[in-house]
């Protein structure tokens, strides 16, 4: 018995491995989030599939991964793939994983295409220190929360986006980091109409705007220069000050410096406590 992982072609069938094609052709039972695109992938690759084929998806994962496990530790063998990709990488089959590992049962990963790495490299960004987040939030506030807890990151940050979100997902990404980071969006990797449009945040947006967006999406970010964080919180606390010396209220001036650096209220009263908690350690 083992349970193994196989990365699945992002869509071109010729980036298929001579050892995926042997573990499809000889795998009695297959755990698969798209029983349809499988069977596709299997003609695409002439492979005469005749074992059993489990659908195993975001919506049945928890109770699919208990009836899994129940096989595997009978004996059964069992090859587990998404739609395209690795399995468990912002697909299903880390639950699954992580409990047959748990469980002590034999686990192997067949190695494929990598949306992640392929977009890296694709966008022309640094590549020695990379970030992934999954996909970013559906609704805006918690959107706008996950890029500000991104702010500062100083490696290249990669995410996925929904095709239909990714022009509000610009607006509040341009709203976060400002229109001049540079980034790329990755679009339709290894398939007819693949492409790849590289520019600063302003001018992704601006694409966004002016064209009909398709397709599988991954987003590249360049990181933040180095000690940003620092250099943001002290330039919002200097003006703050400044701006109470002229005569206006901290809550006014707090507000003031929020819209200047295109931030949340809350990010510039944190700066103004952090600087008054770091002056009582001083002195």
């Amino acid at each position: 018995m083992t349970l193994s992982l196989a990365g699945i072609p992002l869509g071109n069938p010729g980036d298929a491995s001579t050892r995926l094609k042997d573990a499809i052709e000889n795998a009695g039972i297959v755990a698969a989030e798209d029983s349809r695109k499988f069977h596709r992938l299997c003609a695409d690759l002439n492979i005469d599939f005749k074992g059993r084929v489990l659908s195993f998806f975001e919506g049945n994962e928890q109770d699919r991964t208990a009836d899994i496990l129940t096989m595997l530790q009978a004996g059964t063998s069992v090859l587990v793939v998404s739609d395209a990709g690795m399995p468990t990488i912002s697909d299903p089959g880390f639950r699954l994983m992580r409990d047959a590992i748990a469980a002590g049962i034999p686990v192997s990963v067949i190695p494929g295409p990598s949306a992640v790495t392929m977009a890296i490299a694709l966008a022309g960004l640094p590549t020695d220190r990379f970030v992934f987040e999954g996909f970013s939030p559906r609704t805006s506030g918690a959107r706008e929360k996950f890029f500000e807890n991104l702010r500062n990151e100083e490696r290249t940050i990669v995410w996925f986006e929904a095709p239909h979100r990714l022009l509000d997902a610009l607006e509040d990404a341009v709203a976060v980091f400002g229109p001049d980071r540079r980034g790329a969006i990755c679009r339709e990797m290894t398939k007819r109409y693949e492409e790849t449009i590289r520019a600063t945040l302003g001018e992704l947006l601006s694409w966004a705007q002016n064209n009909e967006v398709r397709g599988e999406i991954t987003m590249v970010l360049e990181g933040a220069p180095s000690n940003s964080a620092e250099i943001s919180s002290e330039g919002m606390v200097s003006r703050v000050r400044e701006f109470e010396a002229a005569g206006m209220d901290r809550k006014s001036a707090i507000a003031t410096v929020a819209e200047e650096f295109s931030v949340a209220k809350r990010v510039v009263f944190a700066a103004m406590v952090d600087s008054k908690s770091a002056s009582k350690i001083t002195t």
